[in-house]
């Protein structure tokens, strides 16, 4: 009688479960890795004055709201006047990266008109940017404050030459009989350091009140003047006494002079004479609901030539 062959055992190897979870967290990492890469744009350094707030790994770079880009690093400038920052952009914004663009560190400021980067008190500053049109580029210098307002209107620009700047900012108002007629662009030393230039714009309608004979003084600010025949408080908008402002008048002599030409350099007085309140000549000026309906039309031109 023959015996039954003896059973084979075999021991097949299963994975087991102790591995699954690492291995499931490696592909995690993995896929994560490979997204970052794919969003992954240029490295741009920024050479700024003054680095206060900026953090790597923190401060972003905003355009239109949305995160552009964030900063890698920080370093001092070898000559240690200045700080060099280092900032990844994302790969759909790397246009932002034009030789012409202008980077500046955004600050929470308050005024007339409007509250600007208010959340950076809470997060922490950020960076903003206006993009260019030139070729790419990869270093950049950065602004001390933001750019100049883009001016899209039909007026005229002025330049006024004062002993100092006083209070007045970009984006101050222009006043004309204490209505808003115009801003200030900008402001810089003059070519032979001696004084301030500070170039205005006035909007399409009230161009003609400013004539060769206008005079311009600085409406920013308050004063308190006390004399024998008693205390004097100078007057001002509400708006100008936050951002600085500028305010002109024009003699009522006839005829009237001139309208002053584009460019045309007034002095800026420091305060307002009292015969200048006085002044209350006729010139005749267009309507704001006009110069819209002109700008509106002649936008339509091209359209309606094609």
């Amino acid at each position: 009688m023959s015996s039954a062959p003896a059973p084979k055992v075999s021991r097949e190897r299963r994975l087991q479960m102790i591995w699954i979870v690492p291995l499931v967290a490696l592909a995690i990492g993995l896929w994560m890795a490979v997204t970052e890469l794919v969003r992954r744009g240029p490295l741009i350094t920024i050479e700024l004055a003054d680095g206060a707030g900026v953090e790597a790994g923190k401060t972003t770079l905003e355009y239109k709201g949305v995160s552009a880009g964030t900063v890698e690093r920080v370093d001092l400038k070898k000559n240690l006047d200045g700080v060099v920052v280092r900032l990844r952009l994302r790969r759909n914004a790397a246009a932002l990266a034009a030789s012409d663009s202008k980077f500046w560190v955004e600050h929470p400021e308050i005024g007339f008109g409007g509250v600007h980067g208010l959340e950076t008190l809470v997060t922490g500053v950020r960076l903003n940017v206006e993009p260019g049109k030139g070729p790419p580029a990869s270093q950049f210098v950065g602004l001390d404050k933001p750019p100049a307002p883009d001016i899209t209107d039909e007026g005229r620009t002025f330049v006024l030459r004062s002993d100092r700047l006083g209070s007045l900012t970009t984006g101050a108002p222009v006043l004309y009989r204490e209505l808003k007629v115009g801003e200030v662009e900008a402001s810089r030393l003059s070519d032979d350091s001696t004084g301030v230039l500070i170039r205005i714009h006035i909007e399409a309608p009230y161009v003609n009140l400013v004539r060769t004979s206008t005079k311009f003084w600085n409406a920013g600010g308050f004063s308190f003047k006390v004399s024998l025949l008693g205390a004097q408080l100078k007057e001002n908008s509400l708006e100008s006494l936050v951002t600085g402002g500028v305010a002109f008048a024009t003699p009522d002599t006839e005829p009237l002079a001139p309208p002053a030409a584009s460019g045309a350099l007034f002095n800026l007085a420091p305060d307002v004479e009292k015969e200048w309140t006085n002044w209350s000549p006729k010139v005749p000026i267009q309507s704001p609901e006009s110069v819209v309906k002109k700008s509106a039309a002649s936008s339509l031109i091209p359209s309606l030539i094609k």
